[in-house]
């Protein structure tokens, strides 16, 4: 064996340098672990400052050894790409690793360990862990809001019929494919509004009236961030072709519609459709406050859709136009079958981004008195038999608006790993 540098770890020894290194590092791991699910601490015969720093010494001294350029191990090397490239990022890596672990077993006793869910009062929530009762308790009001419990099987089939239907691309045939467009833009969303009209409010077909003041919880948020998804986007799009028009009249209305709407926050255009926009209408004329929303915020994020497609428009060389044209494309053909394709490809993120951003901004739907489930879980949470929850309420909303987001994330880079091209 040749000697050893440890200030300069090499792949001449890199058996030794990398059982030495990953020993340290897991018995730095190690040290914090029993200190944090048992409360053991081996090193306690150790000073207090030099206890207290050693699993990170260690650490630090594991991950030097193991820094060793082109080992030739695939996932060596991969490490110390990311996380192991300087001696300022080990100690950045170790003390993510450190805190997780120490994280670990108090969230357990509180998510787990300690929680309740049995019972159906607040008087079997006596541990220090969640009350996850509460949560089952209100599950049914966070789910549909205020509507009443012998109809919410009509928010059931609308959602079931609804999802159904937006699944008819997966099957569609190669005939039938080249209408998929115009089913998504035109009939969808028209099938979906009348379900919904004719279904969840009712008044028809012998279903009771239910206004939409009592819908509420996680339906409603569905119901807003599915309509305003379907209208944004092609409105959006429409401002993006519109802000590089050459005509000056239709590129200055659009740069002037999404200068203003991206120059105001969504809870004024909302506060706005609920108060002022009825001020403006005939007296005999009525617009649901719901539909007020849906309109109000469809045109506020317009705008911001409409500047990232204005982005992927921008950054499609030129040649691309002139080739459609020497093609004998006119405007309206060469835009839809050859430069939005490539252009809505390249910003798949920033749509992605978009969107999301819109279905976590429906909570302040509130300002018009719509409860949807952030809404519904602010109620619950000052009920006398419930005060003293609002954490578990506030948890239980992140989880579900984590799992709806995180579904459309993974969905978006589905979509680019689909539309992948070398460029």
């Amino acid at each position: 064996m040749k000697k050893l540098n440890f200030l300069k770890p090499n792949r001449e020894n890199l058996s030794t340098y990398l059982y030495t290194g990953t020993f340290l590092l897991l018995m730095s791991s190690f040290i914090v672990f029993l200190n944090a699910f048992f409360k053991v601490n081996l090193t306690s015969f150790l000073p207090g400052y030099v206890d207290f720093f050693l699993p990170l010494v260690l650490g630090i001294i594991g991950l030097h050894l193991i820094r060793i350029e082109f080992s030739g191990i695939k996932k060596l090397d991969l490490l110390n790409k990311n996380i192991n490239t300087s001696t300022f990022n080990a100690i950045l890596t170790l003390l993510i690793i450190f805190t997780i672990i120490k994280s670990i077993p108090p969230l357990l006793s509180w998510f787990i360990l300690d929680a309740n869910i049995a019972g159906d009062t607040k008087d079997v929530c006596t541990g220090s862990g969640a009350c996850w009762t509460y949560i089952k308790i209100w599950l049914r009001r966070f789910i549909y809001g205020m509507y009443p419990n012998d109809e919410q099987w009509r928010i059931n089939i609308a959602f079931v019929i609804v999802i159904a239907l937006g699944c008819v691309g997966y099957f569609a045939t190669e005939r039938f494919k080249k209408f998929l467009t115009l089913y998504y833009v035109v009939i969808y969303p028209i099938i979906a509004y009348l379900l919904i009209y004719y279904l969840i409010s009712g008044g028809s077909f012998d279903l009771i009236w239910v206004e939409t003041g009592a819908w509420g919880g996680l339906s409603l948020t569905f119901i807003v961030s599915f309509f305003c998804l379907i209208f944004c986007f092609p409105l959006g799009m429409m401002l993006a072709l519109g802000r590089r028009s050459d005509l000056p009249t239709l590129r200055y209305i659009s740069i002037g519609f999404i200068e203003f709407w991206r120059g105001v926050p969504l809870i004024t255009v909302l506060f706005m459709s609920s108060v002022m926009f009825p001020m403006f209408l005939p007296q005999d004329f009525f617009m649901d406050k719901l539909v007020r929303v849906i309109i109000a915020i469809s045109l506020f994020e317009a705008a911001y859709v409409a500047e990232v497609i204005r982005g992927g428009l921008q950054a499609l060389p030129r040649g691309q136009y002139d080739a459609a044209k020497s093609l004998g494309m006119g405007y309206w053909k060469m835009h839809i079958f050859v430069i939005l394709p490539q252009a809505l490809k390249l910003v798949i993120p920033g749509i992605a981004n978009t969107f999301l951003a819109l279905v976590k901004d429906t909570p302040l739907i509130f300002v018009v008195g719509l409860l949807e489930l952030v809404g519904m879980l602010n109620l619950a949470k000052t009920n006398p038999k419930w005060l003293g929850f609002a954490m578990e309420g506030y948890v239980f909303a992140a989880i579900i608006f984590w799992i709806i987001c995180y579904a459309m994330s993974r969905y978006s880079y589905n979509l680019e790993l689909k539309y992948k091209t070398e460029r």
